[in-house]
């Protein structure tokens, strides 16, 4: 699973949640925009109710998060290194699945893939990371 998309490859993400570190990623931008803290602080690992749950979910409990704060999200822009699988075939698909929790259009969902050359344990094939910024405005 990544941006809310099951992805088919020979290996998978693994986590507390559904390991999605695409959504994972925007939820800490999203939170460290508004001075919210971070994923940890609001899903932990060791509370039971979160163990599974889908990253587009964990996004609009985010969101939710954020209106009560009186922020909201505008524009976020993302990327994901790894080496494999190829992931072009199914960028518009995570877009979509991702703006849909955010209460925004596509347009307002940035995203982009790269590699690390062989580099580092993303280039070895041993995991996935992604970075995340996002853009808020008062709602108030």
């Amino acid at each position: 699973m990544l941006g809310g998309v099951t992805i088919p490859y020979e290996k998978g993400l693994s986590g507390h949640s559904d390991g999605d570190v695409l959504a994972h990623a925007i939820i800490d931008a999203l939170l460290g925009g508004a001075g919210l803290g971070d994923i940890g602080t609001h899903f932990p690992s060791n509370k039971s109710e979160f163990a599974g749950i889908a990253g587009p979910e964990l996004l609009s409990r985010t969101v939710r998060l954020l209106e009560k704060s009186g922020w909201r999200a505008t524009y976020v822009d993302a990327t994901i290194m790894a080496e494999r699988p190829v992931l072009s075939p199914y960028m518009d698909q995570m877009r979509r699945s991702l703006a849909a929790p955010i209460n925004a259009g596509g347009d307002a969902i940035n995203l982009k893939a790269t590699t690390t050359d062989g580099l580092g344990l993303v280039g070895r094939g041993e995991g996935i990371a992604a970075m995340a910024v996002a853009t808020l405005e008062s709602a108030i």
